[in-house]
């Protein structure tokens, strides 16, 4: 569980420190070019740095455990899209009105489109799931800028000092946040019950969770969105933001609304429908995770 840097040992603090240093100057530095040259040659440098920082082994890892029957130059080419994805994403989080008129121009289509209008005109809540798939803030903040207004559930860095501007630039992406713990649940559940619209983030490794198979191995996964949706009557529906193949625009997909029944089999569908995503576009999803702990350290 993360905590505050006041918390933290002096060892600890200088890592974080320096570390978040480092970050800040490089994401400074980057500020300074035109927004295609910033996304892309953010992304260039995570692709050089991955195998130096330890992405490319845990990537690797995980597509070992997960899909053995992919060939060598499948694996490096994965490793690669999925480096420059992520250095793309962080780029763009810190980019403000640039990344936020690409993301309001995508298209949305879906037919969890119709689910999301219907709930939205019936004053019914809606719980929005999805994962560390092409830049989930796109899709976000395309939503929000069709009129559904949205909160978003957001899991505190380990990295105090880096947390307190990273949290700042995702609010500039749409508000409210609401940090996982008991406070944000709090505030959450409030906005919840007003009729209001929350976005999820449930692809990570959930302390307490539940073994769900994602890509026929288990993965401990958070019941949270299903047990949501169901104590309150939300709709429960898929969304991705898409990166397309410019690797600067966006489409908006939502799946279709996952039946209410019971958190187990709701959030195997939410796991399935991931999946399927993924498998479609398998560079785009953040392959670094310690998704499958004990499996892959």
């Amino acid at each position: 569980m993360p905590i505050a840097a006041s918390e933290l040992s002096l060892p600890a603090k200088a890592k974080y420190f320096a570390s978040n240093i480092f970050l800040r100057a490089l994401i400074g530095a980057m500020q300074a070019l035109p927004y295609h040259w910033r996304v892309s040659g953010m992304g260039r440098l995570v692709r050089l740095l991955s195998p130096v920082v330890g992405f490319e082994r845990r990537i690797r890892d995980n597509l070992a455990l997960t899909c053995p029957d992919l060939t060598e130059g499948a694996v490096d080419q994965i490793c690669g899209e999925v480096a420059d994805n992520a250095g793309r994403t962080l780029a763009e989080l810190y980019s403000g009105t640039p990344f936020l008129r690409r993301a309001t121009a995508a298209p949305i289509g879906g037919p969890g489109l119709a689910a999301l209008e219907q709930a939205q005109a019936e004053g019914r809540p809606v719980v929005l799931v999805t994962g560390h798939f092409g830049n989930y803030d796109a899709a976000r903040a395309g939503l929000i800028a069709k009129g559904f207004a949205m909160g978003a559930l957001y899991r505190r860095m380990a990295n105090p000092y880096f947390n307190t501007h990273y949290v700042r630039a995702i609010e500039g992406n749409g508000k409210p946040m609401f940090e996982q713990g008991k406070r944000g649940m709090v505030e959450m559940v409030r906005h919840l019950k007003k009729g209001g619209n929350i976005a999820i983030v449930a692809d990570l490794h959930a302390h307490g969770g539940k073994e769900i198979d994602f890509f026929g191995k288990p993965a401990v996964t958070s019941t949270v969105p299903a047990e949501l949706a169901l104590k309150y009557g939300a709709a429960l529906i898929p969304v991705y933001g898409i990166r397309k193949e410019n690797g600067l625009d966006f489409e908006i997909l939502l799946n279709p609304e996952i039946p209410a029944s019971d958190p187990i089999t709701m959030t195997r569908a939410i796991c399935d429908d991931l999946e399927s995503v993924i498998r479609q576009h398998m560079g785009q999803w953040f392959w670094i995770h310690r998704r499958w702990k004990p499996y892959v350290t």
